[in-house]
Protein backbone atom coordinates (compact mmCIF):
# COMPACT_ATOMS: atom_id res chain seq x y z
CA UNK A 1 0.00 0.00 0.00
CA UNK A 2 1.24 3.53 -0.98
CA UNK A 3 1.82 6.35 1.46
CA UNK A 4 0.10 8.51 -0.42
CA UNK A 5 -1.88 10.74 1.95
CA UNK A 6 -4.71 13.88 0.84
CA UNK A 7 -3.44 16.99 0.09
CA UNK A 8 -4.14 18.69 3.54
CA UNK A 9 -3.29 15.37 5.35
CA UNK A 10 0.39 15.88 7.02
CA UNK A 11 2.57 13.18 5.87
CA UNK A 12 4.16 12.87 9.31
CA UNK A 13 0.99 12.54 11.51
CA UNK A 14 -1.35 11.05 8.80
CA UNK A 15 -4.05 13.59 10.03
CA UNK A 16 -4.82 17.02 9.02
CA UNK A 17 -2.72 18.71 11.81
CA UNK A 18 0.54 18.41 12.11
CA UNK A 19 1.91 15.81 15.10
CA UNK A 20 2.65 17.97 18.01
CA UNK A 21 6.16 17.46 19.46
CA UNK A 22 6.46 16.49 23.07
CA UNK A 23 8.47 19.92 24.17
CA UNK A 24 5.47 22.22 23.13
CA UNK A 25 3.06 20.02 25.30
CA UNK A 26 1.55 20.97 28.97
CA UNK A 27 1.73 18.02 31.53
CA UNK A 28 -1.05 16.56 30.91
CA UNK A 29 -0.32 16.49 27.04
CA UNK A 30 3.28 15.20 27.98
CA UNK A 31 1.48 12.37 30.03
CA UNK A 32 -0.29 11.64 27.34
CA UNK A 33 2.26 11.58 24.36
CA UNK A 34 4.64 8.86 26.60
CA UNK A 35 1.53 6.99 27.75
CA UNK A 36 0.43 6.74 23.36
CA UNK A 37 4.46 6.56 22.32
CA UNK A 38 5.08 3.19 24.50
CA UNK A 39 4.35 -0.17 22.66
CA UNK A 40 0.98 -1.94 23.47
CA UNK A 41 -0.40 1.07 25.49
CA UNK A 42 -2.37 2.01 22.60
CA UNK A 43 -3.39 0.27 19.37
CA UNK A 44 -2.44 2.84 17.41
CA UNK A 45 0.36 4.86 18.97
CA UNK A 46 0.65 8.27 18.05
CA UNK A 47 -0.64 8.27 14.65
CA UNK A 48 -4.14 7.78 16.08
CA UNK A 49 -7.03 9.52 18.48
CA UNK A 50 -4.09 9.66 20.99
CA UNK A 51 -1.72 12.15 18.28
CA UNK A 52 -5.20 14.13 17.37
CA UNK A 53 -6.14 14.61 21.44
CA UNK A 54 -2.73 16.42 21.74
CA UNK A 55 -4.62 19.44 20.88
CA UNK A 56 -6.52 19.17 23.62
CA UNK A 57 -4.64 17.85 26.85
CA UNK A 58 -7.10 19.14 29.05
CA UNK A 59 -9.59 16.35 28.12
CA UNK A 60 -6.95 13.42 27.66
CA UNK A 61 -6.58 12.44 31.67
CA UNK A 62 -10.07 11.51 31.50
CA UNK A 63 -11.01 10.78 27.94
CA UNK A 64 -8.37 7.81 28.37
CA UNK A 65 -9.76 7.31 32.16
CA UNK A 66 -13.24 6.59 30.46
CA UNK A 67 -11.58 4.16 27.74
CA UNK A 68 -9.73 2.37 30.09
CA UNK A 69 -12.62 1.43 32.08
CA UNK A 70 -15.05 0.90 30.19
CA UNK A 71 -12.83 -1.30 28.08
CA UNK A 72 -11.36 -2.95 30.82
CA UNK A 73 -12.83 -3.09 34.02
CA UNK A 74 -16.79 -2.78 33.35
CA UNK A 75 -16.95 -6.82 33.42
CA UNK A 76 -17.37 -7.03 29.46
CA UNK A 77 -16.13 -10.33 28.32
CA UNK A 78 -13.27 -9.07 25.49
CA UNK A 79 -15.14 -10.85 22.96
CA UNK A 80 -18.50 -9.09 23.84
CA UNK A 81 -16.43 -5.75 24.08
CA UNK A 82 -14.97 -6.47 20.73
CA UNK A 83 -18.08 -6.92 18.88
CA UNK A 84 -19.29 -3.31 20.36
CA UNK A 85 -16.58 -1.88 18.74
CA UNK A 86 -16.47 -3.22 15.64
CA UNK A 87 -20.31 -2.99 15.44
CA UNK A 88 -19.66 0.44 16.20
CA UNK A 89 -16.99 1.03 13.51
CA UNK A 90 -19.16 -0.73 11.26
CA UNK A 91 -22.04 1.97 11.76
CA UNK A 92 -19.63 4.82 11.72
CA UNK A 93 -17.84 3.53 8.24
CA UNK A 94 -14.90 4.16 10.51
CA UNK A 95 -12.22 2.34 8.40
CA UNK A 96 -9.16 3.76 10.87
CA UNK A 97 -11.38 2.14 13.98
CA UNK A 98 -12.20 -0.99 11.77
CA UNK A 99 -8.84 -1.90 10.92
CA UNK A 100 -7.28 -1.12 14.62
CA UNK A 101 -9.65 -3.56 15.96
CA UNK A 102 -10.06 -6.39 13.97
CA UNK A 103 -7.47 -8.60 14.64
CA UNK A 104 -7.95 -7.46 18.59
CA UNK A 105 -11.42 -8.88 17.88
CA UNK A 106 -10.19 -11.99 16.40
CA UNK A 107 -7.23 -12.43 19.49
CA UNK A 108 -10.49 -12.02 21.69
CA UNK A 109 -12.08 -14.55 20.66
CA UNK A 110 -14.93 -13.64 18.29
CA UNK A 111 -15.58 -15.83 15.29
CA UNK A 112 -14.92 -14.67 12.08
CA UNK A 113 -18.50 -15.45 11.16
CA UNK A 114 -19.73 -12.72 13.47
CA UNK A 115 -17.34 -10.16 12.48
CA UNK A 116 -18.15 -11.02 8.68
CA UNK A 117 -21.95 -10.69 9.93
CA UNK A 118 -20.98 -7.31 11.35
CA UNK A 119 -18.83 -6.29 8.01
CA UNK A 120 -21.07 -6.59 4.86
CA UNK A 121 -24.60 -6.29 7.22
CA UNK A 122 -25.64 -9.58 7.53
CA UNK A 123 -28.57 -11.21 9.75
CA UNK A 124 -27.46 -11.69 13.04
CA UNK A 125 -29.82 -15.00 12.96
CA UNK A 126 -28.18 -17.97 14.20
CA UNK A 127 -25.26 -16.07 16.46
CA UNK A 128 -25.21 -15.89 20.12
CA UNK A 129 -27.93 -14.22 21.94
CA UNK A 130 -25.58 -11.87 23.62
CA UNK A 131 -23.29 -11.14 20.45
CA UNK A 132 -26.90 -10.54 18.64
CA UNK A 133 -28.61 -8.51 20.76
CA UNK A 134 -24.80 -5.96 21.08
CA UNK A 135 -24.56 -5.91 17.18
CA UNK A 136 -28.65 -4.80 16.80
CA UNK A 137 -28.04 -2.32 19.75
CA UNK A 138 -25.51 -0.41 17.83
CA UNK A 139 -27.26 -0.97 14.44
CA UNK A 140 -30.08 0.70 15.90
CA UNK A 141 -28.49 2.92 17.75
CA UNK A 142 -26.51 4.42 14.84
CA UNK A 143 -28.34 3.62 12.18
CA UNK A 144 -31.91 3.98 13.07
CA UNK A 145 -30.90 6.73 16.04
CA UNK A 146 -33.65 4.93 18.05
CA UNK A 147 -33.47 1.28 20.31
CA UNK A 148 -37.10 -0.18 19.41
CA UNK A 149 -38.51 -2.23 23.26
CA UNK A 150 -37.62 -5.74 22.28
CA UNK A 151 -34.48 -5.23 21.72
CA UNK A 152 -34.16 -2.85 24.39
CA UNK A 153 -35.72 -5.43 26.89
CA UNK A 154 -33.38 -8.43 25.68
CA UNK A 155 -30.24 -6.37 26.10
CA UNK A 156 -31.81 -5.85 29.77
CA UNK A 157 -31.99 -9.15 30.17
CA UNK A 158 -28.93 -10.59 29.08
CA UNK A 159 -26.43 -7.68 30.63
CA UNK A 160 -28.71 -5.80 33.81
CA UNK A 161 -29.40 -2.36 33.23
CA UNK A 162 -26.01 -1.00 34.99
CA UNK A 163 -23.80 -3.00 32.17
CA UNK A 164 -26.27 -2.05 29.73
CA UNK A 165 -25.39 1.97 30.49
CA UNK A 166 -21.86 1.20 30.52
CA UNK A 167 -22.56 -1.08 26.98
CA UNK A 168 -24.33 2.26 25.73
CA UNK A 169 -21.39 4.28 26.91
CA UNK A 170 -18.60 2.25 25.57
CA UNK A 171 -20.59 2.36 22.53
CA UNK A 172 -21.11 5.89 22.81
CA UNK A 173 -17.25 6.57 23.42
CA UNK A 174 -16.02 4.89 20.55
CA UNK A 175 -18.48 6.91 18.24
CA UNK A 176 -17.00 9.92 19.70
CA UNK A 177 -13.54 8.96 18.61
CA UNK A 178 -14.92 7.77 14.99
CA UNK A 179 -16.23 11.38 14.81
CA UNK A 180 -12.98 12.74 15.56
CA UNK A 181 -10.93 10.36 13.16
CA UNK A 182 -13.44 11.48 10.34
CA UNK A 183 -12.77 15.01 10.75
CA UNK A 184 -8.85 15.04 10.79
CA UNK A 185 -9.29 12.44 8.05
CA UNK A 186 -6.85 10.18 9.84
CA UNK A 187 -5.17 7.45 7.67
CA UNK A 188 -4.25 4.34 8.06
CA UNK A 189 -0.49 3.17 8.91
CA UNK A 190 1.72 2.76 6.30
CA UNK A 191 1.29 -0.64 5.13
CA UNK A 192 -2.25 -1.52 6.64
CA UNK A 193 -5.07 -2.10 3.96
CA UNK A 194 -8.35 -1.59 4.15
CA UNK A 195 -10.65 -3.85 5.70
CA UNK A 196 -14.28 -2.38 5.80
CA UNK A 197 -15.70 -1.99 2.39
CA UNK A 198 -17.07 1.45 2.27
CA UNK A 199 -18.63 3.10 -0.67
Amino acid sequence: MSNSYPADVDKDSGFRLPLLKRMDLDDAGKKTYDHASEPGNTLAGLQGPSGIQLYSTKTTTQLRAINEYLRFHAGFPPATREIAILSVAREMDSQFEWVAHEKTALDAGVREGAIDIIKHRKSTSGLDDSDAVVIELARQLFHDHKVTAPIFAKAKALFGPHKLVDLVLLMGNYAGTAVLLSAFDMQLHTGQEPLLPIP
